[in-house]
């Protein structure tokens, strides 16, 4: 029977460290990842607003407040909908676009990363991706066409026709994105 490391209670792997003990160490995984989420939307949302973008909080925390509470154990087509709904809504120059805010340490997003829950329902969503190096974004329909993103491509952010952004203060917003996710595990 395999004994945890640190206090010797019960755990499933040999040299390993109990549930407990972990957490201990390594704090809550759950609520680390809300934590680097809304850091990344929050520079995600100034990055637009300082861009000339009126910006509008769509996703479920925003929309429906307290129904995530509700939908712990939910299992629908409806409840997967709403955990799926995009983080913000940009609207500028009467174009509106859905932007879906995500932090991969690793840099990559694929098809497999947005449809694990199931198929998503946002077609015409735009993916605004933070590394520890990067702003890069990619659509929908580009992830659906087999397209991803990964550390060497270049799916900057500030070459994006639908925005035809200011490159230099994107490389601004990058700038705090490096500095508040350089140690993050």
């Amino acid at each position: 029977m395999p004994n945890c490391t640190e206090c010797g209670a019960y755990t499933k792997f040999n040299n390993g460290l109990c549930s407990d003990c972990y957490s201990k160490a390594n704090g809550n995984p759950w609520v680390s990842g809300v934590i680097k989420g809304r850091i990344a939307e929050t520079i995600v949302e100034q990055l637009f607003i300082s861009l000339g973008f009126q910006v509008y909080k769509y996703g479920m925390e925003n929309t429906i407040p307290g129904i995530s509470d509700l939908l712990k154990g939910v299992r629908s087509d409806v409840s997967t909908n709403i955990r799926q709904m995009p983080d913000f809504v940009v609207f500028k120059d009467k174009d509106a676009h859905f932007i879906e805010v995500k932090f991969r340490k690793n840099g990559c997003l694929s098809l497999k990363d947005i449809e694990k829950y199931g198929d998503y329902p946002f077609e015409n969503a735009l993916f605004v991706l933070l590394s520890q190096k990067h702003i890069k974004c990619i659509s929908y329909k580009e992830l659906k066409d087999g397209k991803e993103i990964h550390e060497k491509c270049r799916n900057w952010l500030g070459n994006r026709k639908e925005f035809e952004t200011d490159k230099d203060l994107i490389i601004d917003y990058c700038k705090y994105a490096i500095k508040f996710f350089e140690n993050v595990e």
